[in-house]
Order: C-alpha cells, then sequence, then structure tokens
C-alpha cells in the first residue's frame, strides 16, 4: 500500500484513533513502552514509560533494523521479515510492520509474556492497519479534489518573470 519512500500526513482524527490503539495495546499486552515509527525512522506516536528513553534514537534505529533485516530477506528470497524478535536480560523487543509502511514496537519484561504479545498485537495491527488504510484513502480523495494545492499554484510563468524584471 505505501512504498518504501513515502510519506502521508496524519490528520487529527486519526491521531486519535492511532493513540487509542496503541494506550489500549499497552494495557492489554501489561508492555511497558509501545513506539509506532515510520521506515523512514520517524516517530508518530508512543505510549507508556518513555521518559527515560531517546525516542529519536529509539525510532531511527528501530527503521535500520528493519532495513538491515529487510536485506537479509532479500537475501534468502524473502519478501521482507514482517515480525522481529529480541530477547534481553531484562526487556524484550517485538517488532512488526503495519500495512507495509510502519513499525510497531513494544518493549516489554517478566510481567508480561511473547506470547500474550504476538496475541494483543495480532488485534491491534488489525486495527491499525484500518486507520493507515483510511488515512490514505483520506489523502487520495482531497489530492483528487485539489483540496491539497501547492501554495505555489496560483503562481503563474509571468508572475515569475516580473519578479526578475
Amino acid at each position: 500500500m505505501y512504498g518504501p519512500q513515502s510519506s502521508f500526513v496524519m490528520y487529527d482524527e486519526e491521531s486519535k484513533r492511532i493513540n487509542a490503539v496503541i494506550e489500549k495495546l499497552l494495557r492489554e499486552s501489561n508492555s511497558k513502552v509501545i513506539f509506532l515509527v515510520d521506515k523512514n525512522g520517524q516517530l508518530i506516536a508512543s505510549t507508556g514509560a518513555t521518559e527515560h528513553l531517546d525516542t529519536t534514537s529509539l525510532a531511527s534505529l528501530t527503521a535500520g533494523n528493519i532495513a538491515a533485516t529487510g536485506g537479509l530477506a532479500k537475501l534468502i528470497g524473502e519478501k521482507e521479515f514482517s515480525i522481529l524478535f529480541h530477547e534481553g536480560e531484562k526487556d524484550n523487543l517485538h517488532i512488526s510492520i503495519i500495512a507495509g509502511r510502519v513499525i510497531l514496537v513494544v518493549i516489554f519484561d517478566q510481567r508480561s509474556s511473547l506470547g500474550l504479545v504476538r496475541l494483543r498485537v495480532k488485534k491491534g495491527s488489525d486495527e491499525l492497519t484500518t486507520i493507515f488504510e483510511d488515512l490514505a484513502r483520506k489523502s487520495e480523495e482531497l489530492e483528487r479534489g485539489g483540496n491539497l494545492q501547492s501554495p505555489f499554484a496560483e503562481i503563474t510563468d509571468d508572475d515569475i518573470d516580473n519578479l526578475f524584471r
């Protein structure tokens, strides 16, 4: 649905829906932190105990991780690895790709389990996919309707010529 280099405009309604989904996912999976990152490394949304985390670095490193494992996948003939799991001494990372464009990162510890996280992420992923499909549809409709015109659309060649005379 989304190309690797495409970007999207976030609208307030979808932003609220996204935050509601990830907050629910945080509670139901008994996780510590949840991030939503685009494949370019930009943080879209986060919830949980983020105050002691470098969210900018986490977002960009996660995107880099997805890019690197995408290269590994291609080497063995796979399109991509849609789910990654990193197990640490205290904390674990569950990383999944949503709607082919967005990365969902769940950080959890011993208070949860990989099985519970995977179960809740599956449900949350479906909800997030719907939101991102709605967002893409809304953007396409606005572009077709002409409501998203460039601020330079009304400038003519004559205007430019007059400016440089």
